[in-house]
């Protein structure tokens, strides 16, 4: 393999770098990329760049010689699962797909994870060529709604918005105890600690380096005296298990969420009480696009038994604007 000199696209415009070289040189892994570019071996418009910078169509991409590491074959989809996955589909058009993901479920392997979400979007594809993307995450036991785009091109734009805050997110959660007050807002920065349990995330101290910040704004629906409450949470930004977090922070635990200190409670199911109820974005070819998730199983026994009112969702709305 010798040096290659790459153009970016129009439909590759604002993808990262690391990104872009994957998808050119399949298999060569992620650290691979970040020393190539670290020593100047892969350069945007001659000059050096950082794995994470985005790229603008036109630009050109110097690639290296490299020798991509054997890749393990994909898993073959789970017949019954792809099954599944096509009745928890939410809207469905020609450049998105939005599922409603059942507790559970990983959305993306990792170490011990076999059975994932990404690993079945070849049974998405609804006679398209390329297999859907995830756009964005959610935590293994959270449910709700996930968002696909069903083109590389749909992916970047997406994702610009994703990172410019133009989509509403807004979650439901069962929480121990009652905020007081009962809406405001979190402003408390994030940080995942060295030698820390995997996935694990604390509230950063003052001035601690590698800090992220993070708000979320949340109110409270309805409660069961002080026992527990239902809490609506709309996240400004988008941090690992920032959430679960944000709701130790009140002092109000999720319900379920073990990790965070709110083990089970007597007479209610297990599982982490926490759905992505709704998002609200920018249809990638115009208008305002609204999707709304039902209740999972758990959580829907766990409002009948507090009394709280079981709103069904919304029909899926695509409008001219907000």
């Amino acid at each position: 393999m010798s040096v290659e000199t790459i153009t970016v696209g129009k439909d590759e415009a604002d993808i990262r770098l690391d990104r872009f070289v994957r998808r050119k040189r399949p298999g060569l892994p992620q650290v691979a990329i970040q020393r190539l570019c670290r020593t100047g071996q892969i350069r945007v418009d001659g000059r050096r760049a950082e794995a994470s910078d985005r790229l603008a169509a036109g630009q050109s991409v110097r690639l290296p010689p490299t020798t991509p590491a054997p890749q393990p074959a994909r898993p073959a989809p789970d017949a019954r699962l792809a099954a599944d996955l096509e009745r928890l589909i939410l809207y469905r058009d020609e450049h998105v797909l939005v599922l409603d993901k059942p507790p559970g479920l990983p959305t993306q392997g990792g170490p011990g994870i076999t059975r994932h979400l990404d690993g079945q979007l070849d049974a998405l594809r609804f006679g398209h060529a390329e297999r859907p993307r995830l756009v964005h995450r959610l935590d293994r036991e959270t449910s709700g709604v996930l968002l696909l785009a069903r083109s590389a091109a749909v992916a970047a734009r997406l994702a610009a918005a994703f990172r410019g805050r133009d989509v509403e997110k807004t979650y439901w959660a069962v929480v121990v105890g009652r905020p007081v007050p009962v809406e405001g807002r979190i402003e408390a920065p994030l940080v995942r600690r060295v030698g820390a349990r995997a996935d694990r995330v604390a509230v950063a101290e003052p001035g601690e380096p590698d800090a992220a910040r993070a708000i979320t704004d949340y109110r409270t629906l309805d409660h069961a005296g002080r026992r527990l409450a239902w809490l609506e949470l709309s996240p400004l930004t988008g941090r690992t298990h920032q959430l679960r977090v944000h709701c130790t922070v009140l002092g109000t635990p999720i319900l379920g969420d073990a990790a965070y200190g709110a083990p089970e409670l007597e007479g209610f199911p297990a599982g982490l009480h926490l759905l992505a109820r709704r998002l609200v974005l920018p249809h990638p070819a115009g208008g305002v696009l609204a999707v709304e998730a039902p209740l999972p199983a758990h959580m829907a026994l766990t409002f009948r038994t507090l009394g709280f009112d079981i709103r069904p969702p919304a029909r899926p709305r695509r409008s001219a604007a907000r």
